[in-house]
């Protein structure tokens, strides 16, 4: 496990949504900083960040021992009612403890906002081994430029239509790593080591998710040519 990467997504009860209000989508985000980590979150952690600015500043507080992550991240995105994340561990057990973090931590937050009780996700997170280097890349677009083309006004299909547009509004859309990847939003989630040997530099990935959005498009439309 330790040598492969992992897609491992989850997605909300009855795939209902998995948010309340939009800035709590956000906290899911900046949480995949915060919880990849070995060492044991102090209690009033949440106050300890504040003091250092906030979450969405993903700034490690001083008094905290040094930050020894679980897991590298090389991509991820949040959706409105399930997520996706791309990641490899670095040690032993790393992704369980991370992926159970991340899901009970932010379960906790949202009952404890708006005293609800009960499970967010559909139960345990689901995982995939990736092993070949194709299809890593093409999962690499997947989840950072797919699945945000699909919260692109006027749908994924104008969103394929409109290649440019609608990556210069992934860029934008603050629930996926695209940003840190391209350079636009300061890097603190992403392990870029292996990102740069798939792809020369953002401006290569950008042209090779490009191909992959117009084969999905093409396959979209021949299925829906079949099924007339």
């Amino acid at each position: 496990m330790t040598n492969s990467c992992v897609h491992a997504y989850n997605r909300g009860v009855k795939k209902m949504p998995i948010f309340r209000e939009k800035n709590d989508l956000l906290r899911l985000f900046n949480s995949l900083y915060y919880f990849n980590t070995t060492q044991t979150m102090p209690e009033n952690w949440i106050r300890d960040v504040i003091r250092e600015g906030g979450m969405q500043k993903l700034v490690w507080p001083s008094i905290w021992e040094p930050r020894e992550p679980l897991v590298s991240i090389l991509a991820c995105t949040i959706m409105p009612n399930h997520f996706h994340l791309l990641l490899k561990e670095k040690i032993a057990g790393g992704i369980s403890k991370f992926m159970h973090r991340v899901s009970m931590g932010y379960s906790k937050f949202i009952n404890e906002k708006y005293t609800e009780s009960g499970s967010l996700f559909q139960g345990a997170y689901k995982a995939r081994c990736i092993d070949d280097d194709a299809d890593l890349k093409n999962l690499v677009a997947y989840i950072m430029i797919k699945n945000s083309f699909e919260t692109y006004p006027g749908g994924l299909e104008k969103a394929y239509k409109e290649f440019d547009q609608a990556y210069d509004y992934a860029l934008d859309y603050p629930l996926t790593s695209l940003a840190e990847y391209t350079g636009k939003r300061k890097p603190a989630l992403l392990d870029h080591n292996l990102l740069r040997e798939l792809f020369e530099e953002p401006k290569s990935f950008k042209e090779f998710a490009r191909d992959c959005m117009q084969n999905r498009f093409e396959q979209m439309n021949d299925y829906s040519f079949e099924k007339v």
